[in-house]
């Protein structure tokens, strides 16, 4: 007798569901090992095409790997001044800002209250407190040191991962027994996860780049932070096109007038709109065959689970997601309603063959 027979449909819903629970809770526990390795595997997704093609143009493994690390070393330690350097500036500029921050947050309270919000002057000062934006520059200061070893941990992964990496697929199809359809899936996935993260880098890039030319022009203080800001942001999906933008607008409504900073707002609603819901979706193609909603409950699942890195990696994690749940007939009824719509009707769902 099949075991499965033992158990009602009800009872083998709330087993799934236990095991579920319990995987998620034991990844949460081990949150701080998956994130680094998490991030390993995506940047060695985003590398793995680039060692291929070096090495069918005649370099040597050991050279087209030292290059590889060589040009993400250089990039990572590039940010990391950058970034460090304009915070750090930032920090020291931010008491000159003040005055007139508390000056407009009083302006505001005043008319919040003229047109019947009444406890407003007290209350937009709280909630615009100049000392929490300095605490969290503060924390991101002291969290540095940090950051940089996680950085150093996740590129020594990427190493071991780059070794493995041409030996990988047979790997799996002989340890898992991959069937042709199998192999398949596998393949798919890799393949969507790197079209997927390379335009994402290329259209993040973009975007910071077109950022720091509109504060530039714009003569906004440190135009570099709110650049490097807005390129990673634009891997957030759904809110990170949103954040990006206030900080920059923000400190251009401080440091000059409304024109300027109207410009400012206007220019990142263009950047938005021009890159994220035009260009970007053009080169995408397709997409990951993941439905809006599907992006919001995982930006906040994986949020949850990795916090900062599960936000940056939420679409390319629900992608491996949906792919596996698809692998199996019994999961695949959650495949189909978490895609982004009805897929097409099969043989058995057009009724009989006429005769």
């Amino acid at each position: 007798m099949r075991s499965d027979l033992l158990f009602s449909p009800p009872a083998r819903a709330i087993l799934v569901a236990g095991s579920c629970a319990l995987v998620i809770g034991l990844m949460k526990l081990a949150a701080p090992i998956l994130t680094p390795i998490l991030l390993a595997v995506f940047i060695t997704i985003i590398a793995t095409p680039a060692l291929r093609w070096l090495r069918r143009h005649g370099v040597p493994k050991w050279g087209a790997l030292a290059l590889i690390v060589f040009v993400l070393l250089d990039l990572g330690s590039l940010f990391a001044l950058i970034t460090t350097g304009a915070l750090e500036g930032f920090r020291e500029s931010l008491p000159s800002y003040q005055e007139r921050f508390l000056l407009l947050s009083d302006q505001f309270g005043r008319w919040a209250e003229s047109v019947g919000i009444g406890g407003s002057r007290e209350a937009v000062p709280d909630l615009m407190d100049p000392n929490k934006v300095v605490g969290v520059v503060r924390l991101l200061l002291s969290n540095a040191g940090d950051l940089l070893a996680t950085g150093l941990m996740v590129l020594l992964i990427v190493i071991f991962m780059l070794l493995e990496a041409p030996a990988l697929p047979a790997k799996l199809s002989v340890a898992f027994h991959l069937t042709e359809a199998g192999d398949a899936r596998l393949k798919k996935l890799l393949g969507s996860i790197n079209h997927y993260m390379l335009i994402k880098t290329a259209m993040s890039l973009v975007t910071g780049a077109c950022a720091w030319l509109l504060l530039h022009l714009l003569e906004i203080d440190f135009a570099v932070l709110w650049g490097v800001l807005a390129f990673f942001l634009n891997f957030v999906p759904v809110v990170g096109g949103i954040v990006m933008m206030i900080p920059p607008v923000l400190l251009a409504l401080v440091q000059t007038d409304l024109q300027t900073t109207a410009l400012v707002l206007g220019g990142y609603l263009a950047i938005h709109v021009v890159i994220g819901d035009v260009l970007e979706p053009r080169i995408m193609g397709k997409g990951l065959g993941i439905s809006a909603l599907t992006i919001l409950i995982a930006l906040l699942f994986w949020g949850w689970l990795f916090g900062t890195t599960g936000m940056f990696l939420a679409v390319p994690l629900t992608t491996a997601l949906v792919i596996a749940l698809d692998a199996s007939p019994h999961t695949r009824p959650i495949a189909i309603l978490l895609g982004p719509g009805a897929p097409e009707a099969g043989p058995s769902m057009k009724g009989p063959a006429p005769g």
